[in-house]
């Protein structure tokens, strides 16, 4: 009697990937955004949900901003080379900041393709990421980011600068992560990402595959007409 065939080992996913550097008291929103847009982009280009890692100097469980328990995925020395960075705000992200391991980390990968939001500017400010970099900010940390030695800072907007996406806290942290995952998986996949996570209706515009977001409201309507 001829014997089964043993099912074939699944083979570790060799892609590009996004690197998430996680700290206690990280902000669970932001996380999640970046985390699931790249898992839908991922999966549907045919890759694996493994296109995202978080990373920390250890593997040790941290609680997040809203008391979710999470560990990380792998340590920094032991992190492949990623293709893009998303670095989260929290309230743990000033001392997360001082580390000099994820310091330089940062320094290492400066030049990928990275976006920021909200506190996250610490961690981006302290490892010299925004120097001579027009930034947004959320308007309550303008003063601090002024520090870092940029070459504006413009409060509460979602700004581009080269490779470098920066946001407000919250929810506007996903127009980074669709920034960063339209760069390795194309605008359309990311566009059809966001549909699927039912955000398509937010007021993205792809321009040259990158993302713009909606022009403000005019208060009072519109004074033109």
């Amino acid at each position: 009697m001829t014997e089964p065939t043993p099912p074939e080992a699944e083979q570790p996913y060799v892609g590009p990937f996004i690197a998430i550097p996680v700290y206690a008291g990280v902000s669970e929103l932001e996380l999640s955004l970046m985390l699931s847009l790249a898992r839908v982009c991922a999966t549907k280009s045919g890759g694996s949900a493994d296109a995202v890692k978080t990373v920390n100097r250890s593997r040790a469980s941290i609680v997040t901003a809203g008391g979710l328990v999470t560990t990380p995925h792998v340590l920094y020395a032991a992190l492949p080379e990623p293709a893009a960075l998303f670095l989260p705000g929290g309230p743990g992200a000033a001392k997360a900041a001082r580390d000099p391991l994820l310091k330089a980390f940062l320094q290492t990968h400066r030049d990928l393709p990275t976006a920021v939001s909200g506190s996250g500017l610490l961690l981006a400010g302290e490892s010299g990421l925004l120097k001579n970099r027009v930034v947004g900010s959320p308007p309550e940390l303008v003063d601090t980011v002024w520090g870092y030695d940029p070459a504006d800072v413009r409060a509460g907007e979602v700004v581009q600068d080269g490779a470098l996406w920066s946001t407000p806290s919250g929810l506007p942290a996903l127009y980074g992560a669709f920034a960063v995952a339209s760069r390795l998986w194309g605008a359309e996949t990311a566009t059809a990402a966001m549909s699927r996570l039912g955000v398509g209706g937010m007021g993205f515009e792809v321009g040259g595959g990158l993302p713009q977001p909606p022009p403000p409201p005019i208060p009072g309507g519109d004074r033109g007409s």
